[in-house]
C-alpha cells in the first residue's frame, strides 16, 4: 500500500480509496468519510491477426489471392500511377506465355487465363486507384487429390501447411501452386510496361539449364539477346544448339512419370543509376527474395555468383572508364550491374536455380496425416520441368521489384533538384505522352 497525499493506493486493486478530511488525527473513527470508486474496467482487447505473406512492394503493392483449383485467382494493384495507357491485352499477352498446356512439356491442363481488370480503368487509362484483376479457374479437378488429402506428398508443401495452419486446401495444393503466379505475371505486365515508358528498361529471362543440359558461359550475349530468340521455342532456349537437347531431357522423365530442374537467367537492360539503397534494401537482396518468393526456387546466383569466389579481387574489380559520350562505365561486370546495393547502369543479371517439380506420377512412401506410413501415387496434371513456364514468373517478379525502387528513387532522391554533375535524373518519362492522355 502506497499513500500519496490524501488518497491511498492499493497496488493491484482496481479501487481507489480515498479518506477525507486529510487531517484524520482529531477525528472518532465514526467521523471518518470513506468514498469508494470502482475504475471502469477497459474493453477487453480483441487479439486481431494480420494476413501476411500476400502482399509484395512498398509504393507499388501487390495483393496475390486465390486456390488454384477454388473459382479463381489473380491480385489487386495498389501504387500504380495515374494516366498509364492500359488494357487487358497488355496483361493477357504475359498471361499467355505463362499459361498451362502451352506445349507436351508443360502440364495438360487446359485453363485459358483468360484476364478481367474489375476496377482502377477508366477510357483506357489508369486512374491511380487500386486495379484488381481476375482470372477464373475453369479446369478444376478437385476428385485428383482425394488420396493427398490425407497423405503427404514428399517435397511439396502439405505437410508443412498443416504444421503450420491446422488446415489446408488439399486440391492442387491451394496458395502452393504455382497458380498463385498468375497475380504476380498479372501484375508484371504493368510494371513492365511502366519501366518501358519511363526508363526504356527492357527485362528478358531465358532457361540456361535443363537437368544435366546447360548452356556454356558467354553462349549468350546478354546485350543483344531478344524476345524473339527467347520466345522461338517451346523450352525458351534463346541458343538452338541446345533447344533439341533440353527439349529432349525434359521428354525422358515425362514419359517415366519424373521431373527434372532447371536454371532461369534474367537481365534487365538500361536500369536507371542509383536504385537501391544500403544496407537492408540493396536492390539485389530485393530481387534474391522476390525471386526465390517464386514457387519450386531453390538458389539464387547475383553476377559473378559463386564462380567469383575462385577469383583474386585483382580478376574480379570491374574497373571504371568513360566512354565516348562521357558516361562512366565499367569494362567488365561481374558486379551484375549492381555496386554496393545500388544499381551503376550497366545490365543486371542473375540466375535462378528451380528444384524438380515435387509431384510425380511415380509411388512414393510418405505418412499420413494422423503419421501412419503408406505408399502414395500422386495423380493431378503437373509440369515436368517447372522452368519453361517459370520464364514469364522471373521476369515478373524482377519488374516489380525495380519499378518499386524506381519509385522509391523518385520520392528520396530527385524530390529536389539533383547533382547534374553525379547524378541522371528518371523524372521525366522517354515519351512525354504517357504522362499526357489525349482528351480530344
Amino acid at each position: 500500500m502506497a499513500s500519496l497525499g490524501s488518497k491511498t493506493f492499493v497496488k493491484g486493486a482496481r479501487t481507489e480509496i480515498g479518506f477525507q478530511p486529510s487531517d484524520l488525527r482529531g477525528l472518532s473513527p465514526p467521523a471518518v468519510q470513506i468514498s469508494i470508486r470502482r475504475r471502469r474496467s477497459p474493453a477487453p482487447r480483441r487479439l486481431e491477426v494480420q494476413a501476411i505473406g500476400n502482399v509484395f512492394g512498398n509504393y507499388f503493392k501487390v495483393a496475390t489471392y486465390g486456390e488454384s483449383h477454388g473459382g479463381g485467382v489473380g491480385c489487386t494493384i495498389s501504387g500504380c500511377p495515374p494516366r498509364l495507357p492500359l488494357s487487358e491485352a497488355d496483361l493477357q499477352f504475359e498471361l499467355d506465355r505463362r499459361r498451362p498446356g502451352q506445349s507436351r512439356i508443360t502440364t495438360p491442363r487446359k485453363e485459358t487465363d483468360t484476364c478481367k481488370i474489375l476496377s482502377g480503368i477508366s477510357e483506357g487509362m489508369t486512374t491511380g486507384t487500386p486495379i484488381h484483376v481476375f482470372v477464373p479457374n475453369t479446369d478444376q479437378r478437385g476428385h485428383d487429390y482425394s488420396e493427398m488429402s490425407m497423405a503427404y506428398r514428399p517435397s511439396h508443401a502439405d505437410a508443412t501447411y498443416d504444421f503450420k495452419y491446422g488446415v489446408r486446401s488439399v486440391q492442387g495444393g491451394g496458395r502452393s501452386s504455382a497458380r498463385e503466379t498468375i497475380g504476380r505475371v498479372a501484375a508484371g505486365a504493368v510494371a513492365k510496361k511502366i519501366l518501358k515508358l519511363k526508363a526504356g528498361t527492357e527485362i528478358l529471362a531465358y532457361v540456361s539449364q535443363v537437368h544435366k543440359v546447360v548452356l556454356p558461359e558467354g553462349a549468350v550475349d546478354n546485350e543483344t539477346i531478344s524476345f524473339d530468340q527467347i520466345e522461338s521455342n517451346i523450352v525458351r532456349c534463346p541458343d538452338p544448339e541446345y533447344v533439341q537437347k533440353m527439349i529432349d531431357a525434359i521428354d525422358a522423365v515425362r514419359t517415366r512419370g519424373d521431373s527434372v530442374g532447371g536454371v532461369v537467367t534474367c537481365i534487365a537492360r538500361n536500369v536507371p543509376r542509383g536504385l537501391g539503397s544500403p544496407v537492408f534494401d540493396k536492390l539485389e537482396a530485393d530481387l534474391a527474395k522476390a525471386a526465390l518468393s517464386l514457387p519450386a526456387t531453390k538458389g539464387f546466383e547475383f553476377g559473378s555468383g559463386f564462380a567469383g569466389t575462385f577469383l583474386t579481387g585483382s580478376e574480379h574489380n570491374d574497373e571504371f572508364y568513360t566512354d565516348e559520350n562521357g558516361n562512366i562505365r565499367t569494362r567488365t561486370n561481374r558486379s551484375g550491374g549492381i555496386q554496393g546495393g545500388i544499381s551503376n547502369g550497366e545490365t543486371i543479371y542473375m540466375r535462378i536455380a528451380f528444384k524438380p517439380t515435387s509431384t510425380i506420377s511415380k509411388k512414393q512412401q510418405t505418412v499420413t496425416r494422423d503419421r501412419q506410413e503408406t505408399e502414395l501415387l500422386a495423380r493431378g496434371r503437373h509440369d515436368p520441368c517447372v522452368v519453361p513456364r517459370a520464364v514469364p514468373m522471373v521476369e515478373a517478379m524482377v519488374a516489380l521489384v525495380l519499378l518499386d525502387q524506381l519509385m522509391a528513387h523518385l520520392a528520396q532522391c530527385e524530390m529536389f533538384p539533383v547533382n547534374p554533375a553525379l547524378q541522371e535524373s528518371v523524372s521525366s518519362a522517354i515519351d512525354g505522352s504517357v504522362l499526357t492522355p489525349n482528351l480530344a
